[in-house]
């Protein structure tokens, strides 16, 4: 849902993100942010499944912050402020890792959680068994 300018052997802090609505939330829609800064609010963090292309074929439980807030500039150079949350605001710290070159793995807490995606989408996706 997202890409970072290192995962494309660019040395640019930016990303590109896209986060699909479901019932609860509206599409974000595609944008860019060019040297975030992003902080927690709270302290609320939440367990949630991610994958990467970086590193294809594998997913994990990954702990992200709930909420955050994140100071950017788009693709025109306009300052953005906005504040994220749910899987918004996960997309957005994976993407944000990238660009001090931390991937997923790097943030499980226990890789007993480490699956392959095949097994993944099998065991958990389609059964709602957690690994």
């Amino acid at each position: 849902v997202g890409l970072a300018a290192p995962q494309v052997a660019e040395g640019l802090r930016l990303f590109v993100y896209w986060v699909p609505g479901d019932d609860d939330h509206p599409d974000i829609t595609p944008q860019l942010l060019a040297n975030p800064e992003i902080k927690p609010v709270g302290d609320s963090v939440e367990q949630g499944w991610e994958g990467c292309l970086s590193i294809p074929g594998l997913r994990g439980l990954v702990p992200r912050y709930s909420r955050i807030k994140v100071r950017a500039r788009d693709i025109e150079g306009n300052s953005v402020s906005l504040t994220a949350d749910g899987f918004h605001a996960r997309v957005m710290q994976h993407e944000y890792d990238h660009l001090d070159g931390i991937v997923f793995l790097d943030r499980m807490e226990s890789t007993a959680s480490l699956a392959y995606e095949h097994e993944w989408e099998r065991y958990v996706l389609k059964s709602g068994n957690d690994l």
